[in-house]
């Protein structure tokens, strides 16, 4: 069971929120969670990108909604009221757990809102670069009309498509790609063979699952042990036909290894939805390959995934600054 405190010791608390940067025109959909909560809360809007900036406007805060500023150690030592911290999305690599499991902040975040819009544009991806079709769009645009510029393709029942993670977004985009023909593995040390089984999805190995991918799909939190998971190593053992697809985070591929790799040759392409440094910067060799595509960092968005975001995000805080458990709290 994750910290459940009751904060509600006078029915006349003001409980003061920091939103610690946003991306959204207003931010109506948080405070119509706050106003039917029954709580008194007011609402601290900034647009935090240091420490410094957190620090600052959250001296008075109980709780934060935060979405890229950082919320490391000594922002957490630093903010003497702070009860919880909610993430607008699901990767919380912006936020040091262990500082506020010490202080005994509960943090959350919202892991099933964007499952579906994710793990469509991973199959988007998929499917462009199966089918060469951004190559081929951009041929006919230039007067080619001639399928041989986009030889060879294959079929996907002679393609082993790779996925890096077994979790819910994953599974779902192994849901939709499977019956297209593709074989399907997965790596994931956390699940067994047999439970991969079940789904039609054969185990691999790390160092298996890289060397057979022709898609390999990155699907894994950034995490310490994931950082430039695909090194320059990796893309060295890898099929010379490989393509990357990356709808997680930027830093799990090591960019300049990357770019080396297809330059020369050691995989065919990328799909990109995250980059290491976003937005990209408008240096990067990546902009110039015809070989690459980058969308920036919208996999996730459906307007009604930006909605449902929103309001749990809101909602995690509403429910433990009243005592209860959010069911997003992380253990």
């Amino acid at each position: 069971m994750g910290l459940i405190i009751n904060y509600r010791e006078c029915e006349y608390m003001i409980f003061k929120v920091l939103i610690t940067d946003y991306e959204y025109e207003n931010l109506d959909y948080e405070e119509e969670i706050f106003i039917n909560s029954g709580l008194k809360i007011e609402m601290i809007k900034a647009q935090c990108k240091t420490e410094e900036e957190v620090i600052e406007n959250g001296q008075l805060a109980d709780a934060i909604i935060n979405q890229y500023a950082p919320i490391s150690e000594r922002v957490i030592k630093s903010l003497p009221h702070l009860k919880v911290i909610s993430h607008y999305g699901v990767g919380v690599n912006t936020i040091d757990i262990n500082a506020a499991r010490e202080k005994g902040i509960v943090v959350a975040n919202v892991p099933d809102y964007g499952m579906e819009e994710v793990s469509n544009h991973a199959l988007a991806l998929l499917l462009a670069w199966a089918r060469k079709i951004p190559l081929l769009n951009r041929e006919v645009k230039n007067g080619n009309w001639d399928f041989k510029v986009s030889t060879p393709i294959h079929r996907f029942s002679h393609q082993t498509l790779g996925v890096l993670g077994f979790g819910r977004i994953p599974r779902r985009f192994i849901e939709k790609a499977k019956p297209l023909g593709f074989k399907v593995a997965a790596y994931d040390p956390f699940i067994s063979k047999e439970d991969m089984a079940a789904v039609g999805v054969l185990k691999m190995e790390f160092d298996e699952i890289i060397k057979e991918s022709d898609f390999l799909s990155i699907h894994v939190p950034l995490i310490k042990e994931t950082y430039h998971l695909l090194d320059k190593e990796q893309f060295k053992k890898m099929k010379k036909n490989a393509v990357v697809i990356n709808t997680a985070r930027g830093p799990i591929i090591d960019e300049t290894a990357l770019v080396e790799a297809l330059e020369k040759g050691f995989i065919t392409g990328a799909a990109l939805d995250v980059t290491e440094e976003e937005p990209v910067s408008k240096n990067s060799p990546l902009l110039k390959m015809d070989n690459v595509i980058i969308t920036p960092h919208s996999a996730w968005y459906s307007e009604e995934s930006m909605i449902e975001l929103r309001q749990k995000a809101a909602r995690n805080i509403v429910q433990v600054l009243n005592g209860e458990e959010s069911p997003y709290s992380l253990k």
